[in-house]
């Protein structure tokens, strides 16, 4: 390794631009996050290394103090955007108890070619901030997948919005009791479980919905935000909420661990945050369970 890495390197079927964070292949190209650029290019300076997740945490979010999450969460959307499957991988592989491995072949140098420039749409904010999501034609392994009877309903909303012809159902003033319920993400190994962890994000707009004097953003915005990297900070600042509820599900033997936690936009401090081991059986009684204490929860919180 050099100490001054190559602007352009291949990891794996992939071409990475260190300098504008391209991520090209087969005529696809789409933008990574700053974050995300830092993680997948530290771990394809060190291939083959298990990295710990200490180390990856220090150099993706320098001089900032985040939970264990954010990598879990962070990893999970890096391994989408290459196409890679957690239980088979070809790029990245978890090392239990230690960290994380690229296992992928990894190419640096300017013999490479540079990634082609990528379509203006692709990552750059729309008029008023919003962000436009991936074009089309990106193939399955560059688009984050969206579940079941979701697909049509946000891709459609997607495309309506980027087009001009739909704008966000948001407030022009921010209120103190406002909340968007983001999608929980599905941490598990196999990354089976994203019906489920719908389920709940589902139970939970519901829930909140019913509380009076809480303004709760709608379904088909909060679930804009799906599988992007940061999306509290920028669904809190799109959809003008004073409050985010995120979380996670992940799996530990034979127990279901359902992480939730809740954020305050103004300064982005964790406000309440707590999980809940449950065997599974009837998914639908967990979910109506779970979502029942996470929003009397967060409604005690919400100022």
């Amino acid at each position: 390794m050099t100490n001054s890495p190559a602007a352009t390197l291949r990891v794996g079927d992939w071409s990475v631009n260190r300098l504008t964070g391209e991520l090209a292949r087969d005529g696809a190209c789409l933008r990574l996050e700053e974050r995300t650029l830092r993680l997948l290019t530290f771990m394809a300076d060190h291939a083959g290394e298990v990295l710990s997740a200490d180390d990856l945490l220090t150099h993706a979010w320098p001089g900032v103090v985040v939970s264990p999450d954010s990598l879990y969460q962070a990893i999970t959307l890096l391994r989408r955007q290459l196409g890679d499957d957690a239980r088979n991988p070809s790029y990245i592989a978890t090392v239990p108890r230690r960290g994380y491995r690229l296992v992928a072949q990894v190419t640096q140098g300017a013999g490479l070619a540079e990634p082609a420039a990528s379509p203006a749409h692709a990552s750059e904010p729309a008029a008023g901030g919003v962000p436009n999501p991936a074009p089309a034609d990106l193939p399955p392994q560059a688009r984050p997948p969206l579940h079941g009877r979701r697909v049509a309903i946000v891709a459609g909303f997607a495309a309506l919005l980027a087009a001009g012809l739909v704008a966000l159902p948001i407030a022009r003033t921010s209120s103190t009791r406002s909340v968007a319920v983001l999608p929980f993400l599905d941490l598990t190994d196999e990354m089976n479980e994203e019906p489920f962890a719908d389920g709940i994000s589902e139970e939970l707009i519901g829930k909140l919905s019913k509380q009076p004097g809480l303004s709760v953003a709608p379904p088909g915005a909060s679930y804009y935000y799906k599988n992007k990297h940061d999306a509290a900070a920028e669904a809190a600042r799109v959809l003008k909420v004073a409050y985010v509820l995120d979380g996670s599900i992940r799996r530990s033997g034979g127990a279901l661990r359902i992480s939730a936690r809740l954020t305050r936009a103004a300064d982005g401090f964790v406000v309440w945050s707590d999980s809940y081991d449950r065997t599974p059986g009837d998914k639908l009684a967990i979910q109506d369970e779970v979502a029942g204490i996470v929003s009397r929860a967060a409604v005690a919180k919400i100022q």
